[in-house]
């Protein structure tokens, strides 16, 4: 065993290297589903800044000091307060805020968001199907976003008004008729905060094979 250990100790230190810097820096997430299209797809590798509200103990949610602040619109990185689950969904609500959804237009503190740029798109549902998705432009607090609806049943298109508690966030995915998002798990803990996706590494069409989809490598989030 020691002379294994011996051996490899280069191969090791690396590992451990590794882990202490995807846990403690930065990470890269595979994205499975499609709750945050059109932003991002299922194959869709995100880049994480682990350093962009805290710096926390190695492969722990013990916070050693804040460093930044989530704000509205920030595409987030999560713990299910539900499960656990490591989630990907838009930051749309800080404490304090009272958030509300009617007929699927959102409404912070009683502004309504404005939508432009209406559009109808085919989007892919269930295995081999198809249905007529509607896209638009959301814009809020200086800051806008592509969000889409979709025509399927028993999507939560209304909700609230509720008061987002202290030290916690509320979470929505872009495609907001598909999106196990804060409307179902509840307001999101600080402590379960893990970063900020800023950027797509990579992209491959998991429907095609894995085909790359070059185009969008390297491409920043909004």
């Amino acid at each position: 065993m020691r002379k294994w250990l011996k051996d490899n100790r280069g191969v090791l230190v690396f590992i451990f290297c590794l882990g202490l810097f995807r846990t403690a820096i930065a990470d890269w997430n595979p994205v499975p589903t499609g709750s945050m299209r059109p932003t991002i797809l299922e194959g869709d590798v995100v880049l994480v800044n682990r350093l962009a509200y805290d710096l926390k103990v190695p492969f722990t949610d013990i916070s050693l000091a804040r460093i930044g602040d989530p704000r509205r619109g920030d595409i987030v990185t999560f713990s299910s307060p539900k499960d656990g689950t490591r989630l990907i969904k838009r930051l749309v609500a800080l404490p304090g805020d009272v958030v509300e959804l009617r007929d699927n237009r959102l409404f912070i503190n009683q502004q309504p968001a404005e939508y432009s740029s209406v559009s109808t798109v085919r989007e892919p549902r269930g295995a081999d199907g198809h249905v007529d998705a509607t896209r638009a432009t959301e814009a809020f607090d200086h800051s806008s976003r592509s969000v889409q609806f979709l025509p399927v049943p028993n999507a939560r298109r209304n909700f609230g008004p509720i008061v987002v508690p202290a030290g916690e966030y509320f979470m929505m995915g872009d495609n907001r008729d598909d999106s196990e998002d804060s409307r179902y798990i509840g307001s999101v803990p600080r402590n379960l905060l893990i970063g900020r996706a800023g950027h797509i590494l990579v992209s491959a069409d998991i429907k095609r094979a894995w085909q790359p989809r070059f185009e969008r490598t390297i491409s920043p989030l909004q």
